[in-house]
């Protein structure tokens, strides 16, 4: 199997799991309990969250949920006030939003171009004073463009707003600026484990969405150590190897622009954007029957978390793509342990299957 799914989850780390395995395998203790084994498990939790504190903007606090999912509706539904957010944000955020105007909040959704951006001058005019949050995404899930988040912050600041920001697929990769009041993050897109992510904020936390122990500042649950020390171990890989990992993925995205023909259309602007993301589309291609076709080499149609709706991707008909053009689309994600001669192989061998149906 060739995997190039990135995007939707990323191969574990060997040094996650190994982080992960005495707190699975030798250590039963809840981390909120007050014996010996309990503040050992504690222990680890704090060395987690301190490696994930290094690679977030200063002065904040960070507490763990079971993934960025809840991180990001904890964030919407325990703020207050109108909400702007923008077309191409993920279901965690759009569906919470929507939540959120069914119950009678104020929410806009800013448009994007035919690049994938935001359009500032729209977010100008509605960040309006009496806004409550303005949410957006680091780096898009399905095209990989990044968004402008400092301009956004300013925006949201200069009208007394919070900013929270989905830095789920960039976080270690690409730099979260300092006006950030709240950040979601997650550990599988970072090649830790899956269940865990966490909220970082500034200031007070969110109005809680359960409530229970309060073990987390604003979140009430019981941690898991092992995941916890899963993700902390990825978060401390991100930033010794954030180097090397750029410079791979950079030299993996232009040797895969140049073996593809310019039958391929780049979804998303070509500039800004993070290159382990690679979404093309091929007039007149079936994605379904590519996919039946390719069944050994692991990749999208979009959104992890929409596939098999069958409906078009919302991203992709944001930039005013038409139902075909959408449908007719794939995203290429890779990374870390991508090897150079599976891409080319795998690129290679959907070249030749989209072009066998022409």
């Amino acid at each position: 199997m060739i995997y190039l799914d990135y995007q939707a989850t990323t191969p574990l780390a060997p040094e996650a799991l190994d982080a992960m395995l005495p707190w699975l395998r030798d250590h039963p203790a809840n981390p909120h309990s007050a014996h010996a084994p309990g503040r050992a498990a504690k222990a680890a939790v704090e060395v987690a969250r301190a490696q994930l504190l290094k690679l977030l903007p200063g002065g904040g606090t960070l507490a763990f949920t079971s993934g960025a999912t809840e991180a990001l509706n904890w964030a919407i539904k325990g703020s207050t006030g109108p909400i702007v957010t923008i077309a191409t944000e993920h279901a965690a955020v759009l569906d919470s939003v929507a939540a959120e105007a069914a119950r009678g909040r104020a929410v806009t959704v800013l448009p994007v171009g035919a690049d994938g951006l935001v359009d500032l001058a729209a977010a100008r005019a509605a960040i309006v004073p009496g806004t409550g949050l303005v949410a957006a995404m680091l780096v898009n899930n399905e095209i990989g463009v990044i968004q402008p988040i400092a301009a956004l912050a300013d925006l949201a600041h200069a009208a007394g707003a919070r900013m929270l920001v989905d830095a789920v697929q960039g976080y270690g990769r690409v730099a979260i600026p300092e006006g950030a009041d709240m950040v979601a993050l997650s550990a599988h897109k970072i090649h830790g484990p899956k269940g865990v992510g966490a909220l970082w904020f500034r200031g007070d936390p969110p109005a809680p969405l359960m409530n229970g122990g309060a073990q987390e500042p604003g979140r009430s649950g019981t941690l898991s150590p092992a995941l916890c020390a899963g993700f902390g171990a990825a978060a401390r890989l991100m930033a010794e190897r954030g180097a090397a990992d750029a410079a791979h993925v950079e030299r993996l995205f232009a040797l895969a622009r140049a073996r593809l023909g310019a039958e391929w259309a780049l979804n998303g602007a070509a500039g800004a954007r993070y290159h382990g993301n690679l979404n093309l589309r091929r007039d007149g291609l079936d994605v379904a029957r590519l996919m039946s076709d390719l069944r050994d080499i692991a990749f999208s149609a979009g959104s992890a978390c929409a596939s098999g709706s069958g409906r078009p991707s919302h991203v992709l008909r944001a930039l005013g793509l038409s139902d075909a053009q959408a449908k007719a689309s794939i995203r290429l994600g890779f990374g870390r342990y991508t090897r150079e001669e599976e891409l080319m192989e795998a690129l290679d061998r959907i070249a030749a299957a989209a072009g066998a149906q022409a």
